[in-house]
């Protein structure tokens, strides 16, 4: 998947509304929905135009989760593809840039999930200097987090972003991910 460019907005950020002191919805929030009801009717290149305008949130998200760069092209080429086949069954409640980001938290998770799996090992193919050492080396070692411990937090962080408006999610999520500095570089969102 080749990098497209961020097109910068021709229109300045939006402002706080008076209304109730929340964001308004960002210039390309309805374009996206026009996208996203075109590429369920099968247009390609509206599918085309939405992997472009989101593909760089996609890798910030899965660049802050994961950290290997193989792994982070990995799911974004697997979150597109999700994306693609489960189109039909989007439903719009949500932005498609927030449903977008479900997907790829989901198959981050997914992924360590599946390294963290081990091949099994009997001990009885084991010689007896290779079981002892192993009894040995479990007994000096202090693991950290348990993995489901590690999933539970990053769920309720998930649930505490779910509560904020797309713009500051995506904000902390890029600063989080070391791809936006403190000096306000987040003013293009």
């Amino acid at each position: 998947m080749s990098r497209v460019p961020k097109v910068e907005p021709l229109d300045p950020p939006p402002s706080v509304g008076a209304s109730r002191g929340r964001a308004s919805k960002p210039a390309g929030a309805t374009d996206d929905r026009e996208l996203v009801r075109r590429a369920q009717q099968e247009d390609q290149e509206a599918f085309e135009e939405l992997v472009r305008r989101h593909q760089h949130r996609v890798f910030a998200v899965a660049g802050g989760i994961l950290r290997r760069r193989e792994d982070v092209e990995d799911i974004a080429q697997q979150v597109f593809v999700k994306a693609y086949f489960s189109l039909k069954r989007f439903d719009q409640r949500a932005a498609f840039s927030t449903w977008l980001y479900k997907i790829t938290v989901n198959e981050c998770w997914d992924l360590l999930r599946k390294k963290k799996v081990r091949p099994l090992v009997y001990e009885s193919d084991l010689s007896e200097e290779q079981a002892r050492q192993i009894i040995t080396s479990g007994e000096k070692v202090n693991p950290g987090p348990d993995i489901s411990e590690k999933i539970e937090a990053r769920e309720r962080v998930e649930r505490l972003l779910e509560g904020l408006d797309e713009r500051d999610r995506l904000m902390l999520i890029l600063k989080r991910s070391g791809r936006v500095s403190n000096r306000g570089d987040c003013g293009s969102f």
